[in-house]
């Protein structure tokens, strides 16, 4: 619900989100193991594990240590898996959260073993950025005899793409598995990407990420997400200027014609780029405006001739508009700003207060 001082807000859609992820559940046909690492891509991790609860999860997926304790500490139970490689001090608060770390050599493994035993296999078949190199296998044989792995599991470099990689990639996860004394029950390599192009998984669980937060991989795809993050600010200012006039930090943008701008509360601190400089668009009572001039810390201005609003007016600008009639996905939105979607939602910052729909 909005608040008297909410003048730019996330609407974070929790239905939508539990949708998304089904959808994947049932494209892949295996459990999930949600990844909601850096805060849950900028919606709130807390919130969104919660929601997922309802999906009957395998578990869940954290970047640090601290995003696990937050977990706990909120009243998940499940197992939480830590992606990053952990650091030896790291260690005795991993077991003190129950938290599962994710070993890629014996040297880790016998590190960890000094305070817990659940771990999952980190194997590394081309990304070259953690686990064990699929080449070496035999150098944690012994130590995975005495110490099973719960789980074992890769990275895809390039899920999204289709030249082959990922074929070679699961190949030389298997050959690795192979190269084990024994195989892990709990198996999984595929990504949101790589669920959208595999359909059903040849393993155990499955690892969806930036699908459930409403970013698809194209038009052309299989399944598409539904919109969970909606970006909005009110106009606070309007003015009308004059032909030649020039609006925002170093005169980049000149009215061409008498325009009405109006000057909203969001900008680079709150995570919309500034690369969208005189390049976003907003949605005002249902039309398509634009963002005119530099996009500043605090305040966007944006070309609202003719489209009668006023101030307090909603803008949006990333998601649909109230009646669902217009839309700025954020792969767009990202796209305009030479971006990834990945790097637009988890900049979107703490000072926007977020607020939950749809459960």
């Amino acid at each position: 619900m909005l608040q008297p001082l909410d003048r730019a807000w996330m609407e974070v859609d929790l239905g939508s989100l539990i949708r998304n992820t089904v959808a994947l559940r049932d494209r892949g046909g295996v459990p999930v193991i949600p990844m909601i690492k850096a805060d849950a891509y900028g919606l709130g991790a807390e919130q969104v594990a919660h929601a997922l609860e309802s999906v009957d999860p395998w578990g869940y997926g954290v970047a640090t240590v601290v995003e696990g304790q937050a977990l706990r500490a909120s009243g998940i139970a499940r197992p939480i898996l830590v992606f990053t490689p952990l650091l030896a001090d790291e260690l005795e608060a991993t077991y003190a959260a129950r938290l599962t770390p994710t070993i890629g050599s014996s040297d880790e493994l016998n590190a960890w073993l000094k305070f817990g035993g659940v771990y999952h296999l980190s194997i590394d078949t081309g990304m070259a950025r953690a686990g064990l190199s699929w080449r070496e296998m035999e150098s944690i044989a012994a130590a995975v005899a005495l110490h099973p792995p719960q789980g074992a599991f890769t990275h895809f470099h390039s899920p999204a793409l289709d030249d082959g990689s990922m074929d070679v990639q699961e190949e030389r996860f298997r050959e690795a598995l192979s190269a084990l004394p024994l195989r892990p029950h709990v198996l999984h390599t595929d990504s949101s990407a790589a669920i959208v192009r595999h359909g059903p998984s040849p393993w155990t669980a499955i690892r969806p990420g930036i699908f459930m937060y409403g970013v698809g991989c194209g038009s052309t795809s299989a399944i598409q997400p539904l919109p969970v993050v909606h970006l909005r600010a009110r106009i606070v200012e309007l003015r009308w200027i004059e032909p030649g006039d020039t609006v925002s930090y170093d005169a980049t943008w000149t009215a061409p014609s008498r325009r009405l701008i109006a000057t909203i509360p969001l900008g680079y601190a709150d995570g919309y780029p500034r690369a969208l400089s005189n390049v976003g668009r907003g949605l005002v009572r249902e039309s398509m405006v634009a963002v005119t001039g530099r996009v500043t810390m605090d305040m966007i201005m944006l070309d609202v001739t003719d489209t009668g609003a006023e101030i307090g007016d909603v803008v949006t600008m990333i998601g649909s508009s109230a009646d669902h009639a217009e839309h700025l996905d954020a792969a767009t939105v990202a796209a305009s700003a030479n971006m990834s979607p990945y790097e637009l939602l988890t900049g979107l910052r703490g000072r926007l207060r977020r607020i939950y729909r749809g459960q």
